[in-house]
């Protein structure tokens, strides 16, 4: 399956709890943290949900 890189590029200090939540379920919860996750549907909508806090990188 094909992977996706997030790169965390927004802090979650004065952010809503549901905000952080999700950073938290897409293993990210500090600044410039990069993950690699599996490119699912719901990946994409948790990306979609916070697009002023993370960054999909090449």
């Amino acid at each position: 399956m094909a992977t996706i890189k997030l790169k965390q590029i927004g802090s979650p200090i004065r952010r809503p709890e549901a905000q952080k939540k999700i950073l938290i379920g897409l293993g990210l919860g500090k600044m410039h943290r990069v993950v690699e996750l599996q490119d699912t549907p719901e990946v994409r909508g948790a990306i979609a949900r916070l697009p002023h806090m993370v960054a999909v990188v090449d």
